[in-house]
């Protein structure tokens, strides 16, 4: 006698996958990332999980928004190596600056989340089962788990104009945003921050305006930092032209680029009233310790 198919209801399904829709709503909601691009990024980490590397998207949950922002920039290069064909990987440079071009496709915040070794060969090797699954996952389960977020997000992002560019000005200061450079470590080789003082320094003299490490408790290491400069233009020394740049500061790994602020923006005066309460109100750098959305994830 066949048996029936079991049937999964809708709420049973978004429960199921509710630490995934969370995700999504911070990509999506907080960072105000493209939501179809997001779908992707979301399927990326299930498929990554199915290939054993365990608690990926729990990991992020726990990581500041400034964090899950870039290791989601990441996984788009993975994406884009693996699906598209496009992109390799850059042998290691001993020099100490060692300037990569975007299509370098460095992914250490990925090494350092995974308790697995992991690497652009990784996605390389298997870019046929990455795209096949992925692509499953993004029909299986985003579409059908995340779809109701993606379309308060596409509504909210289609009433809410995009606040226009800063313009600098003859005679008028920079903005500290356009000042500040991204540097992240590899875990395992922790950074201090008179080591990064003195690596500029004495490659573009006394430059650094302030220096903010990720703050962490007890013997925690940083894994990141911002670094204001005195002037834009020691950034475009830096990088020179490029869109990320590879240091090696005392034998260890650091990567740097342009920050780029994703900054909140209003919502419109037709927006529920939930909205106050939602995490739009709090900074998209910051994990705050009782996440508020504006609608289930459960």
């Amino acid at each position: 006698m066949t048996q029936a198919p079991l049937y999964v209801t809708q709420e049973e399904f978004n429960l199921f996958h509710s630490i995934d829709r969370r995700l999504y709503t911070i990509l999506v909601v907080n960072l105000w990332r493209e939501p179809l691009e997001s779908m992707k990024i979301i399927a990326f980490w299930i498929w990554l999980e199915r290939c054993g590397f365990n608690n990926a998207v729990t990991k992020m949950l726990s990581l500041p928004y400034i964090l899950v922002n870039e290791l989601a920039d990441e996984a788009v290069t993975c994406l884009n190596c693996s699906i598209t064909g496009g992109g390799h990987v850059p042998s290691s440079s001993s020099s100490s600056f060692s300037s990569t071009s975007p299509d370098s496709h460095d992914i250490p915040l990925i090494q350092s989340l995974m308790e697995k070794e992991i690497d652009l060969q990784f996605f390389h090797r298997n870019r046929i089962s990455a795209a096949q699954g992925i692509e499953k996952i993004v029909k299986e389960v985003c579409l059908r788990g995340m779809k109701d977020i993606m379309d308060i997000a596409v509504e909210r992002n289609q009433m809410t104009a995009a606040p226009p560019p800063y313009v600098v000005q003859g005679g008028e200061a920079v903005p500290a945003d356009d000042r500040t450079m991204f540097v992240t470590f590899s875990k395992g080789y922790p950074v201090c921050e008179w080591e990064v003082r003195e690596f500029f320094g004495r490659g573009f003299g006394e430059c650094i305006e302030s220096l903010y490490m990720q703050e962490v408790e007890g013997n925690e290491q940083s894994l990141f930092a911002r670094i204001v400069f005195q002037s834009a233009s020691t950034i475009e020394k830096i990088l020179n032209g490029k869109g990320k740049a590879k240091f090696t500061i005392n034998s260890k790994h650091v990567w740097a680029r342009k920050f780029v602020p994703k900054r909140p923006k209003p919502l419109s005066s037709s927006s529920s009233s939930s909205s106050s309460t939602s995490s739009s109100s709090s900074s998209p750098y910051e994990m705050p310790a009782s996440p508020h959305f504006p609608f289930s994830v459960s």
